[in-house]
């Protein structure tokens, strides 16, 4: 059909849409973990954009840095569904002796089932 129609036209554009991401979609059809789209990382970030103003006050680059580093790892437990006051307290428990080439594992999807609340036992 991409034959047929001119790559100008809306139809021809419409039809080159899904085959210039088709390496991607292929990896969304395989893995059922993705997302088909990224709206939840654009909302994670929607208060750190309206705080953007604020920011200004880090008092340097590498102020704006680590802060952005945090706003990461709060967002990510929240979308991994861990508190994000418990998961920051459970790595800055473990990071000063947990070795520096294993930094990985104490990633929000890693320790979920670490934080999970205690399962009761049923009656």
């Amino acid at each position: 059909m991409l034959g047929k129609t001119s790559r100008k036209r809306v139809l021809g554009k419409a039809l080159l849409y899904p085959l210039n991401r088709w390496e991607a979609l292929c990896r969304y059809r395989d893995d059922g973990r993705l997302e088909i789209d990224n709206l939840a990382a654009e909302r994670a970030l929607r208060g750190p954009g309206l705080g953007r103003k604020n920011m200004l006050f880090f008092g340097s680059d590498a102020g704006g840095d680590r802060a952005a580093g945090l706003y990461s790892l709060v967002e990510s437990a929240k979308l991994n569904g861990l508190d994000p006051e418990a998961y920051l307290r459970y790595i800055f428990e473990r990071i000063s002796s947990h070795p520096c080439d294993r930094i990985e594992e104490l990633l929000p999807w890693h320790v979920t089932d670490a934080l999970a609340p205690p399962r009761t036992k049923a009656a």
